[in-house]
C-alpha cells in the first residue's frame, strides 16, 4: 500500500449528509437510485447516482446519513447529473454497503 502525506487527504471533502429523496434510475445501464442528499447550509442539497439497489430499498434510504465525497467534478449518469459520490464498501458478493456514521451529526460535517 502506498502512503500519502496528510495534505492530500485534507484536499478530499468527505462530508456527511442525510438522504431526503430517492428515485429509481430507469435509464441507467446498471440498476441504480437517484439520491438527493442534504449536505447542510453551506453545500445545500446535492444529487448522487448510486448502485445500491441490492442492499437497499428507497424506504430504507430516506433519512439515512451517509458519507459523501463532495469535491469531485459532477458526472453525467444516464439522464442524471451526479454531483457528489456517496461512499460505501463492497460486501462478500460485491454489492455496496453504505458508509455512515455511528450517531447523528450535523449535515455537512466534515470527516477528520
Amino acid at each position: 500500500m502506498q502512503t500519502i502525506d496528510y495534505k492530500y487527504f485534507d484536499k478530499i471533502e468527505l462530508r456527511v449528509g442525510t438522504i431526503s429523496r430517492v428515485e429509481r434510475s430507469i435509464k441507467a445501464i446498471k440498476p441504480a437510485y437517484k439520491l438527493w442528499v442534504d449536505l447542510g447550509e453551506e453545500l445545500g442539497l446535492k444529487k448522487s447516482s448510486a448502485q445500491i439497489t441490492t442492499n437497499y430499498s428507497p424506504e430504507d434510504l430516506i433519512g439515512r446519513q451517509v458519507v459523501c465525497v463532495c469535491n469531485f467534478e459532477p458526472r453525467q449518469i444516464a439522464d442524471f447529473m451526479s454531483e457528489v459520490l456517496v461512499t460505501g464498501f463492497s460486501d462478500e458478493e460485491g454489492n455496496i454497503v453504505l458508509s455512515t456514521v455511528e450517531r447523528p451529526v450535523p449535515n455537512g460535517a466534515r470527516l477528520h
